[in-house]
């Protein structure tokens, strides 16, 4: 009966991972929504920032509640509460803008950043901590390069004024960050 449970069980999860790979990526689908409404104009690029901002938002929330429960340092954990309430926030206004424009966000995160969150979900402690430090200054380098982009040359006037006013604050992380990964080196 055993040896019968196995192969069972490995049809399951086989199926399980193919129709994942098979379901569009929820920022690939935001984007393909929102070519077909805005076509490829100006709103449509400041459309594709607000989808990755999202995205990115998104991931920033959940690798934070990950760490509140991983980390080992009490430096990182404070980082991390701080990143989800300040991106929770954020998220929150965005989903408003957008809403309010015709824009659609993805719901859920990117495949590419599930499979951080995922990967470094495997990880605790000291490790854990070095992984996210290093994690979050990388990806808050480039948040502050989108939305600087997007503060100076956006052409929807009130995305372009949510970036600049969120643009400081991203700023501050990356400083932050900076130092939470130079402290656990």
């Amino acid at each position: 009966m055993k040896t019968l449970y196995i192969p069972l069980l490995l049809i399951v999860f086989l199926t399980a991972s193919c129709n994942k790979k098979d379901s569009p990526d929820s920022t690939d689908m935001a984007n393909e929504e929102n070519k077909e409404k805005l076509g490829k104009s100006d709103a449509g690029d400041d459309a594709d920032f607000a989808v990755a901002a999202a995205d990115g938002g998104m991931l920033e929330v959940q690798l934070g509640q990950l760490a509140l429960k991983n980390a080992s340092s009490q430096q990182v954990k404070q980082f991390a509460q701080q990143m989800v309430d300040d991106h929770g926030k954020g998220g929150v206004q965005l989903k408003a803008l957008a809403e309010g424009k015709g824009i659609s966000l993805p719901t859920v995160l990117s495949d590419k950043n599930q499979k951080i969150v995922d990967d470094l979900s495997l990880k605790t402690g000291v490790e854990f901590d070095k992984e996210y430090a290093k994690l979050m200054v990388d990806d808050h380098r480039k948040d502050v390069d989108a939305f600087r982009k997007e503060s100076e040359k956006g052409n929807d006037p009130e995305l372009k004024a949510w970036a600049g006013e969120t643009l400081p604050m991203l700023e501050h992380h990356l400083q932050m960050a900076e130092s939470n990964h130079k402290s656990l080196q």
